[in-house]
Parts: structure tokens; sequence; C-alpha cells
């Protein structure tokens, strides 16, 4: 009997190691795309798309630097090479709904551009996307999305 157990455990091990391999490459499931868009007579920015949790708990503290953590709003630089050493548009962040409106201490300008970092937390962080090269570590993926006022 102690034969046929040590026999059923050597046939699991590779079954195992199979299914945390293939558990592993499983490509991680992205939430739907953030959209934004001027509103207020193009005076703030609305953010959709944002995970609903994440919005809940953040909307919790009213700090602005929770929100910055999560959707910086920058003024874009005429050299875009530039566009990494920016500082951080301020301004006030509030949960309306299912949405964030973000309104800047100083009106956006005409004919300026600037640009929202939306961090995609997580994303690029399963086995296959180290081994497969898309990721390295301390790597955090971002969207940049441009709008004009």
């Amino acid at each position: 009997m102690g034969e046929l157990t040590e026999m059923n455990n050597k046939m699991k091990k590779p079954f195992v190691i199979l299914l945390l391999f293939s558990l592993a490459c499983t490509p991680a499931k992205h939430p739907a795309a953030v959209k934004i868009r001027l509103i207020n007579n193009k005076q703030s920015v609305e953010f959709r798309g944002l995970n609903y949790a994440v919005m809940q708990e953040i909307g919790r503290d009213s700090s602005a630097e929770e929100w910055q953590s999560l959707i910086p709003v920058y003024r874009m630089p005429r050299d875009t090479d530039m566009k990494n050493y920016q500082p951080e548009q301020p301004g006030r962040y509030e949960l309306k709904d299912s949405a964030v409106v973000f309104t800047p201490d100083t009106p956006f300008v005409a004919g300026q551009v600037y640009f929202v970092r939306n961090y995609r937390l997580g994303e690029g962080s399963t086995l296959a996307d180290y081994i497969k090269g898309r990721t390295q570590p301390g790597r955090t993926h971002f969207t940049d999305l441009i709008f004009k006022q």
C-alpha cells in the first residue's frame, strides 16, 4: 500500500507543477479603459472607468494625494521627452457617482495640452509577463491620456 501511495505522489507532482505554470501564464484581466472628458465649461476633467472599489476606498479620504497617486494631471511640456519630469497639476478631486472629477486650483489654459497619467496597478505582474520580457521588476504600467483645453 505504501508503494501505491508513493507512486500516486510522484504522479501528482508533475500535474501540480503544470497546473501552477498554467495559472501563472494566464493573462491578468484588466478593467475597462479609463475615459476622460472636459466638463463644467471645460474647467474640470471627468474620469470614468476606474475600478469602483478603489474609487470608493479612496473617496473615504479627502486627501488629493491619494487621487494624484492614481490619476495625476499634468501640463504637457513643449519638449514631450520631459513629460516624466513635470509637476502634478494641483487641484481638487471629487467622487461623483461612478466618476471622479478633477478641478485644478488655477483654470486650465485655453489651447494648452494636458495629460492624465493613468497608473494600471497590478498590470504586468504575472510570472508570464516576467518570463516573456513584457515587464521588469519595479516597473509600473501606465497610460497617458491627452486632452486640450
